[in-house]
């Protein structure tokens, strides 16, 4: 008996398929998943999948990819699903990458186009301003930091695109996991900051693509 209802008709509603979260799901799920998917010649992509169900899911799609930082896995051909757009991934330090690959791996899945710009916290601010023009070709920019969460409100009073503000569960003692971040960007001066979850690049990706469906008109399945 199949226990897991995969929502196929997501992408003919919404433009984008359902992708699978891969915590508390069993390793036989996940492959019932992966086997209905690819029956019906559709991508698969998990998110927060750990390396040992990753192991076992790989041996059995040898060919799939597989990247321990953001723990996703991907597997099909992404290359006909190439889309308009492009989003800037900042972060804030090394520590935040975790977060910024999800991100940049659900945006890969989707087709859009990403570039990082990493290193650029407020403890070196000028780290930042050198490289304010590379941000200006993009469309969204998803700003994530982790510790006092200051990044976006900085990157809010420079940018005129939409920016997605992601907290960060990295810092010390009343740095809370990621909470002292998360009320820093939700109590943002940058007027209309968008806010996500503590580590939700997932979350980020998805919020730039709809943005970006609205200003491109992206073709539903």
């Amino acid at each position: 008996m199949n226990d897991v209802d995969f929502d196929f008709q997501r992408e003919s509603r919404q433009g984008f398929p359902e992708i699978v979260f891969g915590e508390g799901k069993s390793v036989d799920q996940l492959l019932r998943i992966a086997e209905e998917l690819l029956e019906k010649q559709q991508n698969v992509f998990v998110t927060r999948l750990d390396p040992d169900k990753a192991a076992k899911i790989v041996s059995t799609y040898p060919d799939g990819d597989y990247d321990e930082v953001s723990r996703s896995w991907i597997y099909g051909d992404l290359s006909k699903r190439k889309r308009e757009g492009r989003v800037a991934l900042v972060s804030a330090g090394s520590s935040d990458r975790f977060v910024i690959d999800e991100a940049a791996r659900t945006l890969k899945f989707l087709g859009i186009d990403s570039h990082s710009v990493q290193d650029c916290g407020v403890a070196g601010i000028h780290r930042l301003m050198n490289r304010l023009p590379e941000l200006d070709s993009s469309d969204v920019l998803i700003v994530a930091a982790g510790f006092e969460g200051a990044l976006p409100s900085v990157v809010g009073g420079l940018a005129r695109q939409p920016i997605i503000a992601v907290p960060v569960s990295v810092g010390y003692g009343v740095a809370a996991g990621g909470e002292t971040a998360l009320r820093a960007m939700l109590t943002s001066c940058a007027a209309g900051l968008t806010v996500v979850n503590i580590d939700n690049g997932f979350g980020a990706a998805l919020g730039a693509f709809r943005i970006l469906n609205l200003k491109y008109g992206y073709p539903k399945s």
